[in-house]
């Protein structure tokens, strides 16, 4: 990925998607003036709320994990997921393909690498360069891989970001991949969410916490410096300081052998950024673009997406369009633009990534993957093969400063995941398949549409038995996301499959508003003082598989997971007549305190301004935890989430379950210690998380 698009990104994750810079263990906000009497679990690590915290786990560990039925149910989950049958994923360093490999016996990983000659092999011969494993134990931590960022063209030495629990907080170290060790004297840095970027072997940019008021309010990097080898991290020289009220600085070196750059972004908020071209003089040169478009620079192209219409040189480019200049020609003032994609009422881009000579762009048609290939200058528009007809296949250059090789993942709801690898101009050829982890032969993929509140159409996917029996009794389970731009495409869940859809189980993708499936109107249409279209879609979808009689509210059960809690909660309150049963996952819920927890001050231009009394006016309307009320009936809820998640804070989840615990409602809680922002730091702990949920599910909608 180029660098002007990681730095436009940067901090953005799905789930991706939601972003943070705080320790989880930091004490929470104050509380409100309107005290808040759960206001106390907001302390991550205080005695008293872990005290609560494990006196909940111990009540849905009875309730759920016993007997011989659960015990196979996580065993069989573990199981998939330390399967040495998977498809170790591979990415090119140098002449290396490095894997990060998590099995039974290596819970946290190995970081190994080995060559594209032994990797076509079924048993590769792998080389270790670090055992993540050996080194917490020898540290006494709880090392948690986060991946590396080597200096180009050697390729030796690299940065190492290492998580403790999973947390998104980051340890920087240099390691060298020859020696396989750590650079003694080398560049590191303490437990923080870093930015760091090479520059050459001996300087870096560095955005991090230098100490007081070096971070914005939502708890990144407000500060950009240089950083040499051998200096103190003080003595860092400052590049840019951004407002106390940005969401991010960030300064990256593009190493492109040929088109060296130095960038600066900074991110006042989650979809605006401005993007400067640093010079040899320290002068910064303002990229002249919409703040509100994405910009990503690949030798001599930039490539631009306006999220809003945007005219220029008297022509005007749609929202979701992706478009070419050349970059030393558009900094000198031409506006020569070539429209690459224009989104039409069905279609929208999803993304791309170059190789060498030529760019490879994947678009949407009502979620349906379609792929092509162009090459610059005369931008020639080809159909690139492999995407399947209801599924997802995603592309990435294999060394786009060397070829114009690809690797080409392709999934379904149905198919295991295959890896293929392709060059430009040639057919793909299949490299590794993973196997399949559950009985598929009897079930079916179909797509449809709900027409939500509004008028308007919502696709959705179903997989269910053929032959499937229309009489409202299918035990059904219905995911969604509805946010930042998200799209929850077809893929392999073998834990899903096997845990649900081989037991009968009707699952199902809801494709709402608030994400990016028809573009970035899609996503706008439910922001802010609109958030509700997201969760009348999601009750279209509901009340259209009544309709069509796939099951009732009695059997159908929701999940969703971060921003998909906040999803799910919001359900829970809104629409309790149209579910059976709500697993709420790491999730948003006191959107009344959302923007002093954490991360939450970033998600500002998704939610609003909880403390403006305008905006707050309408968040009121989509805080489950403000929302909730006695002598309602509610369905069976599950509230999930890790005590190490410094992106949401837990506090949202174990404050609405004890406030719903005390009003009498039939609710139940799991957190598990460490884990992040995910199910666990390790697939044991994943496993337990996973089967909870549908040990669950499966009891009560069935």
């Amino acid at each position: 990925m180029n660098l002007l698009r990681i730095a436009a990104l940067m901090g953005a994750a799905l789930a991706g998607t939601m972003v943070a810079h705080a320790d989880s263990t930091a004490p929470a906000a104050p509380a409100a003036p309107d005290a808040d009497p759960y206001v106390w679990l907001e302390d991550v690590t205080g005695a008293k709320p872990l005290e609560w915290v494990h006196a909940r786990n111990a009540e849905s560990a009875k309730e759920l994990a016993q007997g011989a039925d659960y015990q196979a149910l996580e065993d069989g989950i573990l199981k998939i997921l330390d399967s040495n049958a998977k498809i170790p994923m591979i990415e090119k360093e140098g002449r290396f393909f490095y894997n990060l490999w998590r099995d039974a016996a290596h819970p946290r990983g190995l970081w190994r690498r080995t060559t594209l000659e032994e990797y076509r092999k079924a048993e590769p011969k792998w080389e270790t360069v670090l055992d993540v494993d050996a080194l917490g134990a020898a540290e006494k931590v709880g090392w948690v891989f986060h991946g590396a960022t080597f200096l180009k063209p050697e390729h030796r030495l690299c940065l190492v970001h290492l998580s403790r629990g999973g947390s998104d907080a980051e340890v920087v170290r240099e390691f060298d991949v020859e020696t396989k060790t750590f650079v003694e004297g080398g560049f590191a840095l303490p437990e923080a969410k870093s930015q760091v970027s090479w520059i050459d072997k001996d300087t870096v940019f560095v955005g991090t916490d230098f100490g007081p008021g070096s971070l914005t309010t939502s708890g990144y990097p407000r500060v950009a410096k240089i950083w040499k080898r051998g200096t103190p991290l003080a003595a860092a020289k400052t590049v840019y300081e951004g407002k106390p009220s940005d969401m991010d600085i960030s300064a990256f070196h593009d190493q492109t052998k040929g088109f060296e750059r130095d960038l600066v972004v900074r991110t006042p908020a989650f979809y605006v950024s401005e993007t400067f071209l640093l010079g040899k003089d320290g002068k910064l040169r303002k990229i002249d673009l919409p703040d509100d478009a994405e910009r990503s620079v690949f030798r001599e192209w930039m490539l631009i997406q306006p999220r809003t219409p945007w005219t220029v040189a008297g022509k005007t480019y749609p929202a979701g369009s992706l478009l070419a200049t050349r970059f030393d020609d558009y900094m000198a003032g031409k506006r020569e633009i070539t429209t690459l994609f224009a989104p039409t009422k069905t279609t929208s881009l999803v993304e791309f990534d170059w190789t060498r000579r030529n760019l490879i762009v994947k678009v949407l048609d009502d979620v349906k993957t379609r792929l092509f290939v162009m090459t610059p200058g005369t931008w020639t528009r080809r159909p690139l093969e492999g995407a399947p007809a209801i599924g997802s296949a995603s592309v990435t250059a294999v060394d786009a400063d060397e070829s114009d090789d690809y690797f080409m993942f392709v999934t379904d709801f149905l198919t295991p995941t295959t890896l293929r690898l392709g060059a430009v101009g040639k057919a793909p050829e299949t490299l590794k398949s993973s196997p399949a982890f559950f009985d598929a032969s009897g079930l079916e993929v179909a797509q449809h549409f709900a027409v939500s509140k509004d008028g308007t159409r919502v696709p959705y996917f179903q997989v269910s038995r053929k032959g499937l029996k229309l009489d409202g009794t299918n035990p059904t389970l219905m995911t969604g996301y509805g946010g930042f731009e998200v799209s929850l495409l077809p893929r392999y869940d073998a834990t899903a499959g096997y845990a649900w859809m081989s037991r009968g189980g009707v699952y199902v993708v809801a494709n709402i508003r608030g994400g990016g499936e028809y573009g970035p109107q899609w996503h706008q249409a439910a922001l802010t003082k609109n958030r509700l279209r997201a969760y009348e879609d999601f009750a279209a979808v509901a009340e259209d598989l009544a309709a069509r009689k796939v099951t009732s509210p009695k059997h159908l059960g929701i999940e969703g997971g971060s921003n998909g809690g906040l999803l799910v909660g919001n359900m829970l309150v809104l629409y309790p007549k149209l579910l059976g049963a709500v697993v709420c996952q790491v999730p948003l819920l006191d959107m009344k305190r959302y923007s002093h927890l954490l991360a939450g001050a970033s998600w500002m231009a998704e939610y609003g301004d909880p403390d403006k009394p305008e905006e707050w006016a309408f968040i009121k309307t989509f805080s489950p935890y403000q929302n909730v009320r006695k002598g309602e009936t509610y369905p069976p809820t599950f509230f999930m989430t890790t005590t190490r998640d410094d992106r949401v804070h837990p506090g949202h989840a174990r404050k609405m379950m004890a406030k719903m615990r005390d009003m009498g409602y039939d609710v139940r809680y799991f957190e598990n210690t460490e884990g992040g922002h995910g199910a666990g730091a390790d697939n044991r702990q994943a496993a337990r998380f996973r089967a909870l949920e549908y040990e669950f599910l499966w009891k009560t909608i069935r």
